[in-house]
C-alpha cells in the first residue's frame, strides 16, 4: 500500500485544542476566535455558549461560507436558534458540536477544500 502527502491547502490549520486553548499554525490563543481557511479573527467576543448573542455572528457573512461549524468549548450545548437562524436563511450550513469536535471537523473540511468556517468558543 503507497502513501500519499496529505497537503491541505489551508493557510490556517488548527494543530490542537485544550480548553483554555487553541492552536492555529504556531500560533496559540486563549480567547475564542472565528478561522477560515484564509482568514482568522482573533478575540472573538464570546467566551462562554451562555453569551453568545445574535451580533457575534454579524461577520459570518462576509466570509461566504458553505458551512459554519460553531463549537461551544469544552461541552456541546445548543445556542438558541434566534441566535444563528438568520445565516441558515442565507444558505449557511450550520453545525454545532463540541470545540474538540469542531476543530476536528475544519481539518476534515479544508482537507477537502471545502468552504468552511469556524467560530471556536475556547472554554
Amino acid at each position: 500500500m503507497g502513501l500519499e502527502l496529505d497537503e491541505n491547502p489551508a493557510m490556517y490549520q488548527i494543530r490542537a485544542y485544550r480548553p483554555g486553548s487553541i492552536q492555529v499554525n504556531e500560533t496559540i490563543y486563549s480567547h475564542s476566535i472565528i478561522v477560515s481557511p484564509q482568514k482568522i479573527i482573533e478575540n472573538w467576543r464570546p467566551q462562554h455558549i451562555s453569551t453568545l448573542t445574535r451580533a457575534d455572528f454579524d461577520i459570518i457573512s462576509e466570509f461566504s461560507p458553505a458551512i459554519l461549524l460553531v463549537g461551544t468549548g469544552s461541552k456541546l450545548e445548543f445556542p438558541a436558534l434566534e441566535v444563528y437562524g438568520d445565516l441558515i436563511n442565507e444558505g449557511i450550513g450550520i453545525e454545532v458540536m463540541d470545540t474538540s469536535a469542531a476543530c476536528r471537523t475544519y481539518n476534515a473540511l479544508t482537507a477537502e477544500n471545502r468552504n468552511v468556517v469556524a467560530a471556536l468558543i475556547i472554554k
